[in-house]
């Protein structure tokens, strides 16, 4: 691998996660939820996705607790941390504060991100939300 990539992908992903600018996400990315399923397919769809997590249903951050960043992949670990102020899955907003750890292994390509697997406990939210 050349060192360039490897620089270029480095740069990209420590700017995407400090600023989740879509710009870092390739045009006909996919990210896919594990815990439910769901698929935003392309910048804009996952830009909504993103924003509907972290801005509509949640007040939200991530608190990123470990990265790896390679060439062509990345690996984020760390906690979704923030207050249920939307209606999300079916549960109307409570104002809970939840925390709840997620993992999500990127495939890269060309330094944008082109895939994004997202493993969060998607029964764990659910369950911050009832309690």
């Amino acid at each position: 691998m050349r060192s360039g990539t490897l620089r270029l992908a480095k740069k990209n992903m420590l700017a995407y996660l400090e600023t989740h600018d879509s710009c870092y996400i390739a045009e006909d990315a996919i990210y896919i939820n594990t815990s439910s399923g769901e698929r935003a397919v392309g910048r804009e769809a996952i830009k909504k996705m993103l924003d509907f997590y972290y801005r509509v249903a949640f007040n939200a951050y991530p608190k990123i607790t470990n990265r790896i960043v390679t060439g062509n992949k990345a690996m984020v670990e760390g906690f979704f941390i923030g207050k249920h102020i939307g209606e999300f899955w079916g549960v109307s907003p409570t104002g809970k504060a939840v925390t709840v750890p997620f993992c999500v292994s990127y495939t890269l390509n060309d330094g944008l991100i082109k895939e994004a697997r997202i493993f969060l406990s998607g029964d764990m939210l659910l369950s911050q939300l009832q309690h």
